[in-house]
């Protein structure tokens, strides 16, 4: 079972949700609401969990800096953002925080919510197939000098490349007929390769670097 806290300032989002995942997804179970996060934090004492579905835009303390204090205080715990505000300025401020998944409150389906949930408890990450646009766009306003970039085989230049389509590990591995674990030990290998330790990392470069290209 996958406990979560919902964190959302709208009541009806928590309930809507709530009622979803009471009723289509019984691996999910919802042990906490807040509608703040100094009501997060006022609940995570005694409210064992393993993932916080966090809304962004928070009245009070920030969703940003609900995120920054969870990573600090609570290394353990998941954490899945989701936002109405899916602008460049915006996921570049939630990518810095440290979250593990990002979906978008406008694209984003409860099926695909609970679909991410389950991933990034499962340690791996999250991001909705809108995101690689919009890093593209953080990329291209900054401007940033180029540097030289390293040399991938063919096969990390195929992960990467679906890695920016929004693909899933077990999605790529089925895609190329090769193992998940095999996927994992190609994506380590460019991570060294580049000085990164993520999958929005990578992506991040590769868009960067013209390697892929936005959709």
């Amino acid at each position: 079972m996958i406990r979560i806290i919902i964190v959302d300032d709208h009541k009806l989002i928590r309930m809507t949700l709530g009622l979803a995942f009471d009723s289509n997804f019984p691996d999910i179970e919802v042990v906490g609401e807040a509608d703040s996060g100094e009501a997060l934090f006022s609940m995570l004492p005694a409210t064992p969990a393993d993932l916080i579905l966090l809304d962004i835009m928070l009245p009070g303390m920030g969703g940003i800096e609900v995120a920054r204090r969870l990573r600090s205080e609570y290394p353990d715990l998941k954490i899945l953002a989701f936002s109405a505000d899916s602008s460049a300025e915006k996921l570049e401020a939630i990518l810095e925080a440290g979250i593990h998944g990002f979906i978008s409150k406008q694209y984003g389906e409860v099926t695909e919510l609970a679909e991410a949930i389950r991933t990034v408890v499962a340690g791996m990450e999250y991001f909705g197939s809108d995101v690689a646009s919009l890093i593209y766009n953080i990329y291209m306003s900054k401007k940033k000098t180029a540097k030289t970039t390293p040399e991938f085989s063919p096969r990390e230049c195929e992960i990467i490349k679906l890695c920016g389509e929004g693909l899933m590990c077990k999605e790529i591995a089925d895609r190329l007929n090769i193992s998940p674990n095999t996927v994992n030990t190609h994506k380590e290998r460019i991570f060294r390769k580049i000085g990164i330790n993520n999958t929005m990392e990578m992506v991040k470069y590769a868009l960067k670097k013209g390697i892929i290209q936005a959709h």
